[in-house]
């Protein structure tokens, strides 16, 4: 399964679940380096920061971005 964390509240990350869903996370179950925008996966229980999905919707987000911003 596949998140990305939305933001941050108190000892949870409030993250977006594949269906648009937020769902609470506890800080504690997630990487330390984990921050807003990281994509997670969880994988037997445990979460990981999926480093290549997370560079590839920063990138998607930049390229929306530059095209809203465009003359």
């Amino acid at each position: 399964m596949k998140y990305i964390i939305d933001h941050f509240e108190e000892k949870f990350a409030v993250c977006e679940d594949p269906e648009g869903k937020l769902v609470d996370i506890e800080r504690s179950k997630i990487p330390k380096e984990a921050k807003e925008g990281d994509v997670l996966i969880c994988q037997n229980g445990r979460f990981a920061v999926d480093k290549k999905q997370t560079e590839k919707l920063r990138r998607e987000i930049e390229r929306l971005m530059e095209e809203v911003w465009e003359d």
